[in-house]
């Protein structure tokens, strides 16, 4: 190849090169060099989880993911048979606490009066024969015929029988008078222990059946038939339908302003309609994962906030993940 072919070849190279560059120069120019002002966004519902606060194994579930439930619908039933058992122990303790505190007001039974009664009529008839025999001995003891010593045995025989008498009169009137008060209050107290306790497992084994506090949609069912959960796992999610909004990630020199209470407009591809959006929520994210310096020398950098909007006109057909994007004004 001769020197003049070279030095095309080499000029041709050079040219080339020059273009490739420039292309790539006005490429970037009009891509990287221009600020991008579009903020996309996505819709959210509000979701909660139904869970039981006792464990057991799933028995049926009578809603699926997509049916639309209302408040009051039964959305699975649980089989507990612990809960059962403990059942049955409460009800054994309040049925006791409540024969007690029928035994406390009603007092003894009347066989047990009546032989209370009969002790007393005993006891008083020696007391009466002692009172006799020291009358006498006392008389003789007077008359210089008894010694004093048989006058005091006979006199501690009439105080001893006087005393028995006084014991078998308190027991009397205590049969008759059944229980003291404090008994009675801590029988009925015993009782309301029990009921207590059988409230409270009334209230798990009310947990068996999961009921719908809110209507919605299933949007997820976690469990199959027969599988065990445990106490506040989750059974399903309901997404609540009606309680739709928009959230956003908007850098702060994107806000243009934007404030809770203002409102705005958001184009849904979903349906190729715009829709007007109220700011009800702001707050910054507070991450490193979501800062942007302005310069690379870094005077100061961007943070980004969380924005929730909610539609002012509900559409009909809004649903959670559908893409949302802020129209600058």
């Amino acid at each position: 190849m001769t020197k003049k072919a070279q030095h095309n070849s080499i000029i041709l190279a050079v040219i080339g090169f020059t273009a490739v560059v420039a292309v790539v120069a006005i490429i970037g120019f009009f891509t990287l060099g221009q600020k991008d002002d579009t903020i996309q966004g996505q819709v959210e519902v509000t979701e909660y989880r139904v869970s039981s606060k006792v464990p057991g194994r799933i028995l049926e579930l009578r809603f699926k993911e997509g049916d639309y439930v209302k408040v009051g619908d039964t959305l699975a039933i649980l089989d507990a048979p612990e809960v059962r058992a403990k059942m049955s122990q409460a009800q054994g303790a309040e049925d006791a606490a409540s024969a007690m505190s029928e035994m406390a007001r009603n007092g003894a039974r009347q066989e047990q009066i009546r032989g209370a009664f009969e002790v007393l009529q005993q006891t008083k008839a020696g007391l009466e024969i002692a009172e006799k025999s020291y009358n006498r001995v006392q008389r003789l003891f007077d008359e210089g015929v008894m010694s004093e010593q048989k006058r005091d045995e006979a006199y501690a025989t009439y105080k001893a029988m006087e005393a028995q008498v006084k014991a078998a009169q308190s027991q009397y009137d205590m049969a008759r008078n059944g229980a003291r008060r404090e008994e009675k209050l801590a029988a009925a107290a015993q009782v309301n222990r029990a009921k207590g306790a059988v409230a409270e497992v009334s209230s798990y084994m009310n947990e068996t059946v999961q009921i719908a506090q809110m209507e919605g949609e299933v949007s997820e069912v976690y469990p199959k038939v027969g599988e065990l959960v445990g106490t506040g796992a989750p059974i399903m999610s309901i997404a609540v339908m009606n309680d739709v909004w928009g959230a956003f990630n908007v850098r702060e020199d994107q806000l243009g302003g934007m404030t809770v209470g203002k409102t705005f407009t958001a184009y849904v591809p979903a349906f190729n309609k715009d829709i007007e959006m109220k700011v009800y929520y702001m707050k910054d994210q507070g991450s490193y994962a979501v800062w942007k310096a302005t310069k690379a020398t870094g005077q100061y950098d961007l943070k980004t906030f969380e924005i929730k909007a909610r539609p002012t006109v509900k559409l009909e057909g809004l649903r959670p993940g559908m893409s949302l994007v802020i129209k600058k004004p």
